[in-house]
């Protein structure tokens, strides 16, 4: 498998993914998103990033009616796959070096 580079943003998206669980439909993901951070999620570069996720392997959905939905048309229920857990553990390892380095580097323990 090459090696994948997430950005902050594709990994709060899988963390956001995750942290819904069964519900993990796109607004859901979204609230989530904004309520972690407290900033607002633009639709368009959500979707970009699930697209390109979804093309790398890391993201999956299916089209399903979410229980009591006020509409009618299907909706993405989205999950992360094992490719994009394995990535997310890679990526908080190289996070979890690079800080480990830091904290040397300054003489902190």
């Amino acid at each position: 498998m090459p090696e994948i580079s997430l950005g902050e943003f594709e990994q709060t998206v899988l963390l956001a993914i995750l942290a819904r669980g069964v519900g993990a439909f796109a607004l859901e993901v979204r609230r989530e998103i904004e309520a972690e951070s407290g900033r607002a999620v633009s639709r368009g570069a959500f979707y970009t990033t699930l697209e390109r996720m979804k093309k790398k392997g890391l993201v999956t959905w299916v089209a399903t009616q979410p229980v009591n939905a006020r509409r009618k048309e299907t909706q993405r229920l989205f999950s992360v796959t094992p490719r994009g857990m394995d990535v997310l553990r890679m990526t908080q390892q190289h996070l979890q070096d690079r800080w480990r380095r830091l904290e040397e580097a300054l003489g902190e323990p």
